[in-house]
This record gives C-alpha cells, structure tokens and sequence, in this order.
C-alpha cells in the first residue's frame, strides 16, 4: 500500500511539473456571439461565413459577425536551480535528509533473532489433547 501511495504522489508531482512548465494556448472563434470552435495548441476554424462574406459585393453588409479569440499561458522557464543559490542552513539540511533517508533502505545482512541461543522446551506430552482445549 505504501508503496502504491508513493508511485501515486510521485505521478502526480511529475504531471504537475510537466503543466507548470509548458505554455498553453486556447484559440476560440465566436460567430454571433456563440462560441463555435475551441483549439489547444493550434488556430480554431472558422465557421465559414467569412468566405461567403467575401463573395458579397455591398461593402456595407461586409461587416463580419466571426471574433476570434486567443489566450496563451506562459509556462516556467527558470527552473535551473545551482547549488550556490542555497543557502548553508538549506544545503546542511538536504545532506542530512539525503543521508537518514538513503540509510533507511540499507538492507540488514541477517534479522537478528531475539531468542535464538535458547532452545525450544522438549515436549513430552501433547498439553491440548489432553486438556481437549483447541482453537476453532
């Protein structure tokens, strides 16, 4: 279970890694006052009035009723952290949880066994037969 935990948390901070640093952009194009088309990363379609606007020849009538929309979020771009930049109290804190925390994982050689130079007692006679006390 924990082990699941941590493969979980630690998706979720590398997603969110990956959203802080790229940029988004979301194109829309209305087309009387209704959004028509909304794009990710590229330019939305138009709803092709546009085209049969062009074909008209009153000038006054031209007015187009398509708006089109963008808006772009920049992502992070300094994220290149030197170890300079750390203060001393910050730069001894992370050795020390780096050491405790590798040392946790540091598989023993052999458990050690709190009863292991005593010997079991010898049994002589079967205690629950003869009791007839069993666990059910």
């Amino acid at each position: 279970m924990k082990q699941f935990f941590h493969q979980i948390v630690s998706s979720l901070m590398a997603l969110l890694v990956l959203a802080s640093t790229v940029s988004w952009t979301v194109d829309k194009h209305f087309c009387m006052g209704r959004v028509m088309d909304i794009s990710f990363f590229s330019h939305a379609e138009d709803c092709g009035m546009e085209a049969g606007l062009a074909l008209m020849e009153n000038d006054d009538l031209k007015k187009s009723c398509c708006a089109d929309e963008s808006f772009t979020m920049q992502g992070q771009d300094d994220l290149n952290l030197a170890w300079q930049d750390l203060d001393l109290e910050h730069q001894m804190f992370l050795v020390a949880f780096t050491s405790t925390y590798v040392d946790i994982f540091v598989p023993l050689e052999k458990c050690p066994v709190p009863n292991e130079q005593y010997p079991p007692p010898k049994l002589v006679k079967d205690i629950h037969v003869l009791d007839q006390v069993f666990l059910i």
